[in-house]
């Protein structure tokens, strides 16, 4: 991981792409399957790849390219390092954004983090981690031919020529060849069409999709960011000059980047911005965006079903099923989405893919956990989902990976039955330390202090059972993580670990 500092620099003259991977979205148009804390750039929905690894590994195929930057949440931040882990990708830069602000505050924090590593003249190639690309070698081609452009002062922007009347996406409208480079000229940005226009559009050669994929130099586009947007810029430039950096994370500061207010690249700058060029791309490109998406998939049938996992269709034609834990049948149904987990059921007509959304809004407001997370759910050291729940009971299979533990802690509200069924725990309970193999359990009393860790070379696999008043995630105080997490509300009043007999009082009031 790099800190904030000037690299040692190649020859003169030389050539640095920098891909910039922006992984901080939430792709709510993908729910259920996409959640807050687990978005759809960190699903495998198109191979054995997330969205995201897939988007790294394109990148670092192109000719001339740096190791990437990854601009990502805070929220994210084990997910992200996880990802790139298992890429084997090296060197690379994981910025962590401590509030969700867009894409123009991102593409300026890039900028001015780009400039302080290779200069004024490295090239940014800005991509979003959630697009699917059929052919990255033609992605490669079209990427060095943006280059020219790029070198010349113009901001990239790379076009797909519709090959549907889609009114998901946003349209670029070209007029001619810009003298000197591959690249063509834009004259307008087109907002999200109707039906009837998106058809119009799919039949002009004059019009592009909006990839939202962007190259340019550093110090270009910076001075166009100063220009257009001079506040947002100064925080930027603010966020990274203050920003923290360690082995692993490099950390935006928050009250600079809060300054920042919520806005696109393509409002706060592409659109008003006279250096627009854009480069033709043609390599099986989409926007994984909504469920639509599935319609990449090859047909199950001659009706025209396209399925993932165990679905039955009777009678049906045109249907987009995916199914992850159970079997889906459907009956006599037609042009339909039908996206099955093990929480939630997603049944929509077609072309209705883009009101997703909308759902997901009333669940915010209506404040269920659905939005948030899985039953499955990621922690830096493994995870847990819930297999059952009740009045007063919970149980949950927790799975910690090699070497790794949880954090030192007590609850409140609850006591805990561990029951371990593959590999050995180490665990810790007050002034006891001791070991568990396959078949073996223990109880751990509300109040006590504890950890659990794994000290073999196999995954630990247990059951937990949870019984009390409250079995929240919330009533956790921690007093020591190897990760660096904060604490939760629940223990934001406490800061020490507790005696024995204040253990003691905190189970009388529970």
């Amino acid at each position: 991981m790099r800190s904030i500092s000037k690299l040692d620099l190649p020859a003169s003259g030389s050539l640095n792409i920098v891909p910039v991977i922006l992984a901080g979205g939430s792709g709510s148009r993908l729910w259920p399957l996409s959640r807050e804390q687990y978005p759809k750039q960190f699903l495998q929905l198109l191979g054995e790849d997330s969205l995201l690894q897939a988007t790294l590994k394109r990148a670092q195929s192109i000719r001339h390219a740096r190791p990437p930057v990854i601009i990502g949440a805070e929220t994210h931040r084990f997910l992200l390092a996880e990802q790139l882990r298992q890429t084997g990708i090296e060197g690379a830069s994981i910025v962590l954004e401590p509030a969700r602000r867009n894409t123009a505050p991102a593409a300026g924090v890039a900028a001015h983090y780009v400039r302080s590593l290779y200069g004024e003249d490295a090239l940014l190639l800005l991509m979003p981690a959630d697009h699917a690309v059929d052919d990255p070698q033609a992605f490669g081609i079209a990427v060095e031919a943006g280059v020219a452009a790029a070198q010349a002062g113009h901001i990239v922007t790379f076009g797909v020529r519709p090959t549907r009347a889609e009114t998901g996406y946003g349209y670029l409208r070209t007029e001619g060849v810009i003298e000197g480079c591959a690249a063509l000229q834009v004259v307008e940005f087109v907002e999200k069409p109707d039906a009837a226009r998106a058809e119009e559009y799919r039949a002009d050669p004059d019009y592009y999709w909006n990839a939202g994929i962007f190259q340019f130099r550093a110090g270009d586009f910076l001075a166009e960011f100063a220009s257009l947007e001079p506040k947002m810029d100064a925080s930027c430039r603010e966020a990274v000059a203050a920003a923290a950096s360690d082995s692993e994370f490099v950390r935006l500061d928050a009250a600079a980047y809060e300054q920042c207010r919520d806005d696109s690249i393509d409002y706060a700058i592409m659109e008003r911005t006279d250096s627009t060029a854009l480069v033709p791309l043609e390599a099986g490109w989409d926007d994984v965006g909504c469920w639509s998406f599935l319609d990449r998939l090859p047909a199950d049938d001659e009706a025209g079903n396209r399925s993932q996992g165990d679905v039955l269709i009777e009678d049906g034609s045109n249907n987009l099923v995916l199914a992850k834990s159970r079997l889906v049948a459907l009956a006599g149904v037609t042009d339909h989405i039908v996206i099955e987990t093990d929480d939630a059921i997603l049944v929509a007509p077609r072309d209705r893919a883009q009101s997703v959304k909308a759902v997901v809004n009333r669940l915010r407001r209506k404040q269920r956990s659905e939005t948030e997370t899985h039953s499955r759910v990621y922690r830096p050291w493994g995870f847990y989902e819930t297999i059952a729940h009740g009045d007063r009971f919970q149980a949950k299979r927790i799975c910690v990976k090699p070497g790794q533990k949880l954090s030192l802690q007590m609850h409140h509200h609850r006591a805990e039955h561990w029951v371990v069924v593959r590999g050995t725990a180490l665990v810790h309970c007050d002034d006891r330390e001791f070991l568990l193999s396959e078949n073996e359990s223990t109880y751990i009393p509300l109040g006590n202090v504890h950890r659990l860790e794994n000290p073999g070379k196999v995954h630990l696999e247990l059951i937990e059972v949870q019984s009390g008043a409250y079995l929240g995630e919330d009533d956790i105080v921690r007093f020591e993580d190897v990760y660096g997490r904060t604490e939760t509300k629940a223990a934001a009043q406490v800061v020490e670990r507790p005696s024995g007999r204040e253990q003691k009082k905190v189970a009388e009031r529970a």
